[in-house]
């Protein structure tokens, strides 16, 4: 049966009129799609506590109030404080299996069934106003409450588990029954849930769990830098990964070989990827996850943090019909979100656009997408060849790892594509270098290379914590920088708050290195000119370097010396 609408219940209860259903409609359309119960609570027509109920009685269940309610601290440990601050909940009751919570927003009817899937229990919804809610994880939620700290502590003095761990995880064969048991019991399951909700909730890219010969460490790498976590007792290293490999639909009983899988979730009504790697090591399987948060990122060349000139520039070469842009830096560097963001502004219904990824990061609709699989055979230039029967107009291919998938790059563009690509160089000049280290004839690189974006991520001063500095001798003779070149100047860094976890740093502020080829560039590639003349004659021509461009993001407060000097090497 359908839901009768809010408004008509807000009217039914004789809380509104049909003109002030109007209006909050009207106010919500200006404010961008804001909830209509909240419109109606900020214009004062009703308050929480009516709010509350219209919406019980749209979805059929129950109101409650919190205030002064006591909650058995059982029932508040099953669910963890980034849990609750995530999905905005409060845990009630726990009868059986059936977990009674509180929540703001019944409407969202993916919480429950995420909550279900990470607790394992039966979970029923009621609801409570907004106000409450955050008042009561502020009351219940404190410092005295489970952390990731006091958890691990726990699993410390868990002697039955320990024991339990310990047995199964042994070398020789695996008990698959013990094995399963041990990675779906209430300890593990609940230190994985909190690991995964903190990594998430703290914008983490990969998630590291590393057995060692007297630890198991857990690491969180959040703006390219690794942090560790309390680490959890060295016997739980086996029910751990395990517990991950049974979320991958990986073999457990597979301990020598390395395994890739996928964990798909829904955290907070994001869909989120977790792709999983197990490799093998002397002391155990070591685990990475990278965390791909579909439901946050936004592709927009706008949103890069990139230069207007740069940007400018960047938009006219990628629009031209054919030829090859590629795009270079280190793992991790963002490359492959420049080209999604360059091929979202070029999705429309009149050009064809074709990716082969390993693996495939972004969905998009209106592109297709081909993931390499290299054990079928498909691998880059084997999916390269098929993509051009294809009829595309533009490519996008992951990486250009050998010289067979370079050659048929470069023979797709000469017969009329735009090709786009990445390669792992420092810089934009040395990548001339690196194609012809490939076998790539000079006189194919000038006919068919129109651009190549070179850069790197920098971690951002955080905004909470930021202070001006004078910078050491030793930071300006790594930045080649005199006292009378930086006279006016001003420094900054971030001393550490809780808003970035006493890093300093929250978020990550991208420097691009744009060189655009021109006749004079492509003379000097045809005779072999080394990479430090074609850097010279770039820059002759307006090309902002890696450095320079973090000169820029330090001299703006944007980030710090120490970053730029990590990130970028010094223009020979």
């Amino acid at each position: 049966m359908a839901l009768k609408k809010l408004g008509q219940i807000l009217i039914d209860l004789g809380l509104i009129d049909e003109t002030q259903l109007a209006t909050m409609l009207e106010e919500q359309a200006s404010r961008g799609g804001e909830l209509i119960g909240r419109v109606g609570v900020s214009l004062g027509f009703f308050t929480d506590e009516q709010l509350g109920e219209a919406l019980a009685e749209q979805w059929n269940t129950t109101f409650v109030t919190l205030y002064d309610r006591e909650i058995k601290p059982e029932v508040l440990r099953l669910v963890s404080e980034p849990m609750a601050q995530l999905y905005r909940v409060v845990p009630l009751t726990l009868e059986g299996d059936k977990l009674t919570i509180a929540s703001a927003e019944p409407q969202k009817m993916q919480i429950a069934d995420e909550i279900r899937t990470f607790l394992g229990y039966d979970v029923h919804l009621v609801v409570a106003t907004e106000p409450e809610i955050e008042k009561t994880i502020q009351k219940f939620y404190s410092a005295d409450t489970e952390s990731v700290e006091s958890l691990v502590d726990d699993l410390e003095h868990d002697t039955a588990l320990a024991a339990q761990a310990a047995a199964l995880g042994k070398e020789g064969p695996t008990d698959l029954t013990g094995a399963e048991a041990l990675a779906e019991s209430a300890p593990v399951r609940k230190l994985l849930n909190m690991v995964l909700l903190l990594a998430i909730r703290d914008g983490a890219s990969d998630i590291h769990f590393e057995p060692f010969e007297h630890e198991f460490r857990i690491r969180l790498k959040a703006d390219g830098v690794l942090q560790e976590m309390v680490p959890p007792p060295k016997h739980l290293a086996f029910a751990i990964t395990t517990r991950i490999k049974v979320m991958a639909n990986l073999d457990i009983a597979e301990r020598r070989l390395p395994q890739d899988g996928r964990i798909e979730l829904n955290v907070g009504g994001h869909p989120v990827d977790l792709r999983v790697s197990v490799l093998p090591t002397l002391f155990g399987e070591s685990v990475v996850m990278r965390v791909l948060d579909r439901g946050v990122v936004s592709l927009s060349l706008d949103k890069l943090g990139m230069d207007d000139e740069i940007k400018r520039k960047f938009r006219d070469v990628m629009k031209r019909p054919n030829g090859i842009i590629l795009v270079t830096g280190p793992t991790g560097s963002g490359k492959t979100t420049t080209l999604y963001s360059a091929l979202s502004e070029l999705n429309d219904v009149e050009d064809k656009l074709i990716t082969t990824e390993d693996p495939i990061e972004y969905d998009i609709d209106g592109i297709v997408q081909v993931p390499i699989d290299n054990e079928l055979g498909n691998t880059f230039a084997a999916i390269l060849r098929a993509i051009l029967r294809q009829d595309p107009d533009r490519i996008l291919v992951g990486e250009i790892r050998d010289t067979e998938t370079a050659e048929i790059a470069v023979q797709a563009s000469l017969t009329g594509h735009m090709v786009f690509s990445t390669l792992h160089t420092n810089d934009s000049p040395s990548t001339v270098t690196r194609l012809r280290d490939m076998g790539v004839p000079p006189f194919l690189i000038t006919a068919t290379v129109e651009a190549i974006l070179a850069q790197r991520l920098v971690r951002r001063i955080c905004t909470g914590c930021k202070e001006e500095i004078i910078p050491g001798p030793d930071v300006l003779a790594d930045l080649e920088l005199t006292s009378d070149a930086v006279f006016g100047k001003k420094f900054y860094r971030g001393k550490g708050c809780e808003k970035c976890n006493r890093t300093g740093y929250k978020g990550r502020l991208g420097l691009y290195e744009l060189l655009i080829m021109n006749d004079e560039l492509r003379d000097m590639i045809m005779r072999n000119a080394s990479t430090e003349d074609l850097r010279n004659v770039a820059r002759k021509h307006g090309m902002v370097t890696l450095r320079d461009s973090g000169m820029e993001g330090i001299f703006t407060g944007l980030t710090t010396a120490d970053e730029v000097i990590r990130e970028t090497i010094l223009d020979a």
